[in-house]
């Protein structure tokens, strides 16, 4: 509620301004050269960085004869919302925002709220006359275009582009392939494989002990165990990572909610059966991360024997002096009772703008701040600017090395740097990571031994091959792409977060036992009725109509 409270303090600050103030209503100067300038750029700075000190920091002032005065906020995500909004609220904010979508960055709603009062810039000219590398990218990607252009057809700020494998396929199981192949089982292939396999790793003595220490399955609170299994009996959009919590989906073009459907029961039903034979770990739905990863990394032997994960390094640590990180590999999807065998979708980019220049930036200001993140776009902009200066950070491929993908050229290598070395503050990490096409990172030079350190994204790469094309493309809502009215945003907010809490809680309710499938399941049904889910999918189908090119 207190940042809510800061956002309506600084639209009320910028309340004089007015779409009159729009500065996309004036033409741009022609600028030719790099005029000296200097920048107040808001941006989060990690404890390892010093971003003013920065190598390539240096590199694009004296590139763009750029001065950089930074304003600095933290990772923590609540903290740097909190003073991102302060800033706004006092009138006195700086020429440019420049953040990270994973700590925080301008919601589709701040951005059509602010650009309402003024407050910020469209790009579109300035991509347009000073950009030929950001115009470039949105032309060619359609889906980062529309993500990134308002209904109104601006653009009031520019999204990070991630197209990151392994994170758009985040229900994962990881399972102990040792323990299989001591008890002489074979990777489960259906619903029913599964139990039989969670049973033996309860039973069996697997890691041979003899004590009836085993886990057979966990997750924590970051790592929804749901989703995975609930894909073998009706297809689930919500990922396994705490980012998205929606059952939303399209149903023959119209938006609609999975979690009131009779396969969300069954996957519910099938769940509740693990837990009550205490095949799923009682902390599973409530522990963090930290105490999943204090389960995977116990001391003696090795107690844990699968968990949904988007990695494994979330419950192990890779490199492990037992060698016991290289037990674990993905298991496919699972087939269900009715043959549904599907896994979700996760979009890999947060919608929103993490570059953005406001009112305070002059056309020359506005010009040089364009052309830093044009150069950003280019390979070796990225390249230096998200992991730093070559040979320091980075080197060119030698021989013998191999890309992540290996049907394609290598460009690039990361340069290993010691354990307990210093960090190098080289690169600005996240901060600069734009264009990130898939094109992009699966050109990395990476390891091609799966089981080590260096192979590690390999691995991530190649286990994701065996979920990749079991979604339902029909199904998927592209929430990304949809701008919601910044009249309705509060409502929807609201009800959004009743809904998912609402969905989330019964679940959890239903799988544990303290509410009955068979008894409890009308009233659940109604209860989201209660909640206001008709309006909330008539807002959300409003929305979605408008979205163009679908």
């Amino acid at each position: 509620m207190a940042g809510t409270a800061l956002l309506v303090l600084a639209l009320a600050a910028c309340s004089g301004g007015g779409s009159s103030k729009d500065p996309a209503s004036k033409p741009l100067p022609t600028i030719t050269g790099n005029p000296a300038v200097t920048l107040n750029v808001f941006a989060p700075q990690s404890a390892d960085w010093n971003l003013a000190t920065n190598d390539f920091t240096k590199l694009v002032q004296q590139k763009f004869n750029i001065t950089i005065k930074w304003q600095n906020t933290t990772f923590d995500g609540g903290a740097a919302k909190e003073k991102r909004q302060i800033s706004l609220a006092s009138g006195d904010y700086p020429d440019l925002y420049l953040l990270i979508p994973w700590v925080d960055q301008f919601s589709q709603v701040d951005l059509l709220k602010l650009a309402n009062q003024g407050v910020l810039v469209p790009l579109n000219q300035l991509i347009d006359q000073y950009a030929p590398n950001i115009k470039k990218a949105l032309d060619s990607t359609p889906e980062w275009k529309a993500m990134a252009t308002a209904p109104d057809g601006k653009i009031y700020g520019m999204p990070q582009w991630v197209d990151c494998f392994h994170c758009s396929y985040q229900d994962k199981l990881w399972m102990n392939s040792a323990w299989l192949k001591k008890l002489g089982l074979q990777q489960p292939k259906t619903t029913e494989d599964l139990r039989k396999v969670l049973e033996a790793f309860k039973t069996q003595d697997p890691n041979g002990n003899g004590k009836a220490d085993e886990i057979p399955l966990s997750a924590s609170v970051g790592n929804n165990l749901i989703p995975y299994f609930m894909d073998a009996f009706i297809y689930d959009p919500q990922g396994a990572g705490a980012s998205n919590a929606s059952t939303l989906v399209l149903n023959n073009g119209k938006v609609d909610l999975q979690a009131n459907k009779d396969g969300w029961r069954e996957g519910l039903r099938y769940i509740n059966s693990l837990y009550k034979e205490g095949l799923i770990d009682k902390g599973a739905f409530t522990q963090n991360g930290d105490a999943l990863s204090q389960q995977g990394n116990r001391a003696g032997s090795v107690v844990l024997g699968s968990a949904t994960v988007l990695h494994p390094g979330q419950f192990v640590n890779t490199g492990s002096a037992d060698g016991r990180d290289k037990q674990y590999d993905a298991v496919p999807p699972l087939t269900g009772p009715k043959g549904a065998n599907y896994t979700g979708y996760t979009f890999p980019s947060v919608p929103g703008a993490t570059f953005v220049l406001t009112s305070k930036a002059s056309p020359e200001q506005q010009i040089q701040a364009i052309k830093l993140l044009d150069y950003i776009f280019t390979d070796q902009g990225q390249i230096n600017g998200q992991f730093g200066m070559e040979g320091k950070a980075w080197t060119k491929p030698g021989p013998g090395d191999v890309a992540l993908d290996k049907a394609m050229k290598p460009t690039f290598k990361q340069i290993t740097q010691k354990p307990g070395s210093k960090p190098l503050n080289s690169g600005w990490g996240a901060l600069a990571q734009y264009n990130n096409t898939a094109k992009f990172r699966n050109s990395e030079v990476i390891g091609t031994d799966i089981y080590s350190q260096a192979g590690y994204e390999r691995k991530l790469f190649e286990a994701t091959k065996l979920y990749a094309g079991h979604e339902d493309k029909a199904q998927i809502y592209p929430f990304w792409k949809v701008w919601i009215d910044p009249t309705l945003a509060s409502e929807v907010a609201t009800l959004q977060t009743n809904i998912e809490n609402y969905v989330q809680q019964n679940a959890l309710q239903f799988i544990t036992g303290s509410k009955n499938l068979d008894t409890d399941w009308d009233a659940y049904v109604k209860g989201l009725d209660s909640l206001g889910l008709k309006r909330y999918l008539q807002i959300q189908q409003n929305a979605y109509d408008k979205v163009p090119n679908k």
